[in-house]
């Protein structure tokens, strides 16, 4: 990998460097909230990410006096650390894993959330006029194999019928007015899914629930919440807040002040890297019609042209439960242009990284504690890598639970959120198994 002696990459994410005429987001100052944490308010959210916005947004816009707490800064996690892609992030276990767990009409019910989720999210961002640079400029995914691509196409078509997905079956011969490689059997165009710039997307939530009258503290990390006879107390170790409703959306970033939660999420690494500035020409030939992209493989890359398309966004799993952007800086370029041999010797201008919650039946989850000390707070959180979109919706459901309305349902309502024994919120088993996976995806097995 080659690398800028004299401007090394930075470690965090290109999006806090690419905001409105080239300044820093400088997301820090959107918890600028006048005076210090009340005693007392209706609700308290813990997390101030997508899906803690989205929810303060909707119960402030319903009249409840809302405080949002994050440890760190609003957008910290991966609500400005993830690749920026929108789809309808169809539940990981497909149709047929679907009906085996909920029936056919249970099936059907979550698939169809799936497309709901997009198609509310950017109607959500137009009419609230939130310049994001959202894209609708559809996904190529690619076929690591002949038998993929056929998969891909029978998949498709039964989400055809039952949720209208629009797509386009792209065989091999014709991929290169999709992408600049040859590295895929063909692939399949989902024309309804695009992209947008996660930090602005969030900068932009923030700002409407700011001006609903939300208050935004951060850092300030939540050490316990317990439940009273009037609602919740809220401690941050040298003061507390009493509430009516507490929500609890941490995702993948649940720490051991939620026990349940914790045992209940598995934090999966995610990371990126960003290129220097390519030449107009290069990013025409790997991107002609400006899409994002992923493909088959196990450790399921993602990727897609910078808003400006002058760079490409590259990111997929790391194989460290830790931080380590010297290890996957170079995994990540390495499979880069293992795609585009194009980008041999292109530097990076970032590598970052976050961890994404998944769950042990590959789903969201949402809904309220019925036991322990803290019996009765709403949580929202596991949305298995495919957040932007999720998060968002389920916030506002999570919110609209609270608020007794009953569009807060979902389909999901009826799953169980579980856990395994002696799982204690630290996947250990992780590493070895994506290690594994990354083999078996190097010789296309």
């Amino acid at each position: 990998m080659a690398k800028n002696d004299e401007e090394p990459w930075r470690h965090h994410p290109y999006w806090w460097d690419a905001g409105p005429d080239n300044q820093p987001l400088n997301l820090d100052l959107l918890a600028k909230s006048v005076g210090e944490i009340p005693a007392q308010t209706d609700c308290v959210i813990v997390g101030a990410g997508y899906s803690g916005l989205s929810a303060a947004l909707t119960l402030a816009r319903a009249g409840r006096s809302v405080v949002v707490l994050d440890s760190s800064q609003p957008g910290y996690g991966c609500s400005t650390r993830n690749g920026g892609l929108i789809g309808p992030s169809f539940h990981k276990l497909g149709l047929s894993g679907l009906r085996a767990k909920l029936g056919e009409a249970g099936a059907a019910a979550v698939m169809r959330e799936s497309m709901d989720i997009l198609i509310w999210l950017k109607q959500f961002i137009g009419r609230e006029g939130i310049d994001c640079c959202l894209t609708e400029s559809g996904r190529f995914r690619g076929a690591v194999t002949a038998k993929h691509y056929d998969e891909l196409g029978e998949q498709a078509e039964g989400l055809r019928k039952l949720v209208d997905l629009q797509f386009e079956m792209v065989p091999q011969s014709a991929q290169l007015k999709h992408i600049g490689s040859a590295y895929y059997r063909g692939g399949i165009v989902y024309h309804q899914d695009g992209h947008l710039h996660p930090g602005l997307y969030l900068k932009g939530l923030a700002g409407l629930a700011l001006e609903a009258g939300v208050r935004i503290f951060a850092p300030a990390r939540v050490e316990r919440l317990e439940a009273t006879k009037e609602g919740f107390r809220v401690n941050l170790g040298t003061i507390s807040i009493d509430c009516g409703d507490a929500l609890i959306a941490t995702n993948g970033y649940t720490d051991p002040a939620f026990p349940y939660l914790r045992r209940r999420v598995i934090p999966i690494r995610s990371a990126l890297i960003a290129t220097q500035p390519l030449p107009a020409g290069l990013m025409q030939e790997l991107s002609p019609q400006r899409q994002c992209f992923g493909d088959t493989s196990r450790l399921m890359p993602y990727y897609r042209p910078s808003p400006d398309g002058s760079r490409m966004i590259f990111g997929g799993r790391a194989l460290n439960l830790a931080d380590r952007p010297q290890n996957y800086a170079a995994d990540l370029h390495r499979l880069m242009t293992r795609i585009f041999p194009q980008l041999r010797g292109t530097s990076i201008s970032h590598a970052w990284s976050g961890t994404v919650a998944y769950t042990f039946d590959h789903a969201p989850h949402i809904g309220r504690l019925a036991e322990g000390p803290m019996a009765g707070a709403y949580y929202s959180m596991g949305y298995c890598g495919s957040g932007v979109g999720r998060a968002s919706w389920f916030g506002r459901k999570a919110a609209l639970k609270i608020l007794g309305d009953a569009e807060g349902s979902t389909p999901l309502d009826e799953l169980t959120f579980a856990t395994r024994p002696l799982y204690s919120g630290r996947p250990w088993f992780l590493p070895a198994i994506l290690r594994w996976h990354s083999l078996l995806d190097r010789f296309g097995l």
